[in-house]
């Protein structure tokens, strides 16, 4: 029995970090382009509604993916790694066609268009496939997954600054590691607490906001991802910006993409594990509503620093990287537990798609932000989300179902 046992946990650790690897690989294409936007603008001509639509693209080709994902069940019903390696290998086509296309043509939004549609069979796929494995730290092993999707989505700013001024180093950069992940999806194993895969019910999506549990946790999340994408956006041209009243434009430009890095990758990832960690320890709804006042009052702050001392700047974007992403995986494995065993593919599927939904509106809000009141304020707008986030999970907190979360340690 014991060495049944062991053999369990080598297969978990096995899988687990086969698992986070294809996912930062896999998701490193998500920001690959909206990197290189600084290089890219000293180039062509890239007007600001261009300039968003390289990010926008995305989330809407990923909504488009996951309500296609949700309704027909395809994260329940389908074999997950296959799944997974599908949608890499077209998202990794995607990209690298961008390389034979010119940076301001309409077929460079429609590749991100699809690389976006095509994450819809990566990052709520691999949540699942961590979930399998979960016994008592759910939060944990999702927050490790969220952990290796922030550590992914910073990566473009770090090939970007050991790539200079080539932008198409990054792309392809970032096309080839994705096909690395393709490939390395079939070795990892699905744990023991796969639930049988339902009938087909394209009713069954409208649960997340029929049942008043899931309901409030997808507010939350919702709450949550009003801030993050906006943030993870638009970080390194605020960083860039703010550091140019410091120092020459070459160095500006190489210091603030390490910083943008390191706060989305560096510390996103870190936050994302030790939210994890801490809300199998005390609590869920504990851990989100302290991140997301943290990352609010963090929104509010930057901004008021901008064009301070580059340090100064740097250690309020590295806090903002840690707490935005904090809460994140906590969202998704209270939507694990709150949901039917066969029915969890597709309710993370659908609490993926209303919230990058949302985030169409807050990526195109913030460049209009900055035009009206500069970046000292343009910021501050992102607040609202995580304060009504922290409201839904106080109301999630005070009902009965909250019990079923993290093992009773709401």
């Amino acid at each position: 029995m014991a060495l049944r046992g062991a053999a369990v946990i080598s297969a978990k650790l096995k899988s687990l970090l086969l698992l986070a690897f294809c996912e930062v690989a896999a998701l490193a294409l998500w920001f690959s382009a909206t990197a290189v936007l600084p290089s890219l603008r000293t180039q062509y001509e890239i007007g600001p509604g261009l300039a968003s639509l390289y990010t926008s693209s995305v989330q809407v080709g990923f909504v488009v993916g996951t309500l296609l994902s949700a309704t027909l069940g395809l994260a329940d019903r389908l074999d997950m790694r296959r799944f997974f390696m599908t949608a890499t290998l077209l998202a990794s086509g995607a990209n690298a066609l961008i390389l034979l296309l010119h940076p301001t043509s309409a077929g460079v939004i429609l590749c991100r268009f699809v690389t976006g549609a095509a994450m819809a069979g990566i990052y709520p796929v691999g949540m699942k496939l961590a979930t399998t494995w979960a016994k008592g730290d759910m939060g944990l092993l999702v927050g490790l997954l969220v952990g290796a999707l922030t550590l992914g989505t910073g990566a473009p700013h770090l090939f970007n600054a050991i790539g200079g001024l080539d932008w198409r180093f990054t792309i392809g950069a970032t096309s080839l590691v994705a096909l690395a992940a393709a490939f390395t999806i079939n070795f990892v194993e699905i744990g023991p607490n796969l639930g049988r895969a339902p009938r087909f019910d394209p009713r069954a999506a409208l649960d997340a906001y029929v049942q008043p549990a899931l309901r409030l946790a997808n507010f939350g999340y919702l709450g949550h991802m009003w801030e993050l994408y906006a943030m993870w956006a638009w970080l390194a041209v605020f960083l860039h910006a703010s550091f140019e009243s410091s120092m020459g434009g070459e160095a500006a430009a190489f210091w603030s993409r390490l910083a943008a890095f390191a706060a989305i990758g560096v510390g996103g990832a870190a936050g994302a594990g030790l939210g994890g960690l801490l809300a199998d320890r005390i609590g869920r709804t504990a851990l989100t509503m302290g991140a997301m006042a943290a990352s609010g009052a963090c929104a509010v702050l930057i901004g008021l620093l901008y064009g301070a001392e580059p340090w100064l700047v740097f250690l309020v974007a590295m806090v903002w990287g840690v707490v935005v992403i904090a809460d994140s995986a906590q969202f998704s494995a209270a939507i694990a537990e709150l949901s039917p065993a066969g029915r969890v593919g597709t309710m993370l599927t659908m609490q993926t798609c209303v919230g990058f939904l949302l985030t169409l509106a807050t990526v195109h809000m913030i460049p209009a932000l900055v035009e009206l009141m500069g970046w000292r304020y343009a910021f501050m707008a992102l607040a609202a989300g995580p304060f009504f986030g922290v409201w839904a999970m106080a109301r999630l907190r005070a009902r009965p179902e909250s019990l079923r979360i993290a093992g009773g340690r709401r």
